[in-house]
């Protein structure tokens, strides 16, 4: 009888409650992906963007230009490789921190010049794709 109980509640839960959930979980895998202006980055991205362009040297030459996958497919999909994965060091942070820059390969296959780069903040959760001119 218990087991019954259980199970009706669980049901009744899923009803009321599941289609409240179903959005959160359609806008997390969306892929949706906004915009930020070159001016309103931190400095510290616009910094480890020059980096980019430079070649390095990079803070975490380990880390930084290794391949980043999009697993989650939050950036337009490619093929594997096509993206590399830059750390912008935090303020105050111990470790590499959740900043980064991802940057696509381009029509050149050369990040240093593709011109698309995507912005993180919260560690792949969300992108701004940098727009460098207004």
């Amino acid at each position: 009888m218990t087991f019954f109980r259980l199970a009706s509640l669980l049901m009744l839960a899923v009803f009321i409650f599941g289609s409240q959930l179903a959005p959160a979980r359609e806008t997390r895998t969306a892929g949706k992906i906004g915009t930020i202006q070159l001016a309103d980055l931190p400095p510290e991205a616009v910094h480890t963007l020059t980096l980019i362009k430079q070649g390095g040297p990079f803070p975490f030459p380990r880390k930084d230009g290794s391949t980043f996958g999009n697993f989650e497919k939050r950036l337009p999909r490619q093929p594997h490789g096509y993206y590399r994965e830059y750390t912008v060091p935090t303020p105050g942070s111990r470790d590499r921190g959740a900043l980064r820059i991802v940057a696509g390969n381009g029509r050149s296959g050369n990040v240093a010049v593709s011109g698309e780069y995507y912005y993180t903040q919260d560690h792949y959760r969300t992108f701004y794709r940098i727009q460098e001119r207004p």
